[in-house]
């Protein structure tokens, strides 16, 4: 059996228990609780297909274990694995949609598709693996791009999770975070995190010779992911805090960038 093959029914099998966990416990973040443990499975299964003797898949499998790391302590602390650590979003979803067509929105997006995209994401290690190009200093530049995408994940997530404690003791002079990496971006976790995966993508295909640009689609539709959860928590945000349309018309939405005045 190829490790694609093995990753597919790995995959068959997450989709069956967050699905059927879904059912039984009526919380609809399972696939949000195993999205940063099931990539790193993923990778260590294409670093297997090699006997673990290809440096370029092993560091790729060693940089997104790091990031998975990051973000199952982020995770962890904000409640996630919690009984009731469901995220808000899909409660309010729910009261825009009938039981019946949120119970096909659950199958079809939530537990498939968002399980198939996390699959998607890791696939440049499978062509990263199959590449005849010796592992030198274009591999190196990818894996800096990457931990420094990673450590400025790390310190929006902090920068987020300090201000959502002084909000907690009534002492955030706003609603929303609008300091330090988000004073340049109003989303700067998530312009990392898309990032990280758009230079492992970007690595697998430059050391392909630009090949098969297929293997990209994961981290296309990874950032179109993004911009709709932005979006929506944006709408969120707006509903609450009537100055946070301020703050858009100041701050970038993703790239981080010099704020207008």
């Amino acid at each position: 059996m190829s490790v694609l093959e093995i990753n597919f029914w790995i995959f068959v099998g997450v989709c069956a228990l967050t699905w059927l966990l879904s059912l039984a416990t009526k919380e609809y973040s399972w696939v949000d609780r195993i999205w940063s443990i099931i990539p790193v499975v993923y990778m260590w299964v294409f670093a297997f297909g090699a006997n673990f003797s290809d440096p370029r898949v092993n560091l790729m499998a060693i940089l997104v274990t790091l990031w998975g790391i990051r973000l199952t302590f982020n995770f962890a602390r904000k409640g996630g694995y919690a009984p009731g650590g469901e995220d808000y979003r899909w409660a309010i979803l729910r009261k825009k949609m009938s039981p019946a067509l949120y119970q096909v929105f659950n199958l079809l997006f939530i537990v498939i598709f968002q399980n198939a995209l996390l699959l998607l994401i890791t696939l440049p290690a499978n062509q990263a693996l199959y590449s005849s190009a010796s592992f030198g200093s274009l591999d190196i530049i990818f894996a800096v791009l990457f931990f420094g995408l990673l450590l400025m994940e790390f310190l929006a997530d902090q920068q987020q999770w300090n201000f959502h404690q002084l909000k907690k003791q009534g002492r955030a002079e706003k609603g929303f975070i609008d300091k330090g990496l988000f004073s340049v971006s109003r989303h700067p976790n998530f312009f990392a995190e898309q990032g990280q995966w758009w230079v492992l993508a970007l690595w697998a295909f430059a050391v392909a010779n630009f090949s098969e640009p297929k293997y990209l689609i994961g981290v296309i539709l990874l950032t179109a992911i993004f911009l709709g959860s932005a979006r929506f928590t944006e709408q969120i945000s707006l509903g609450k805090y009537p100055e946070y349309k301020e703050y858009q018309a100041k701050v970038s939405m993703m790239i981080p960038w010099f704020r207008s005045k």
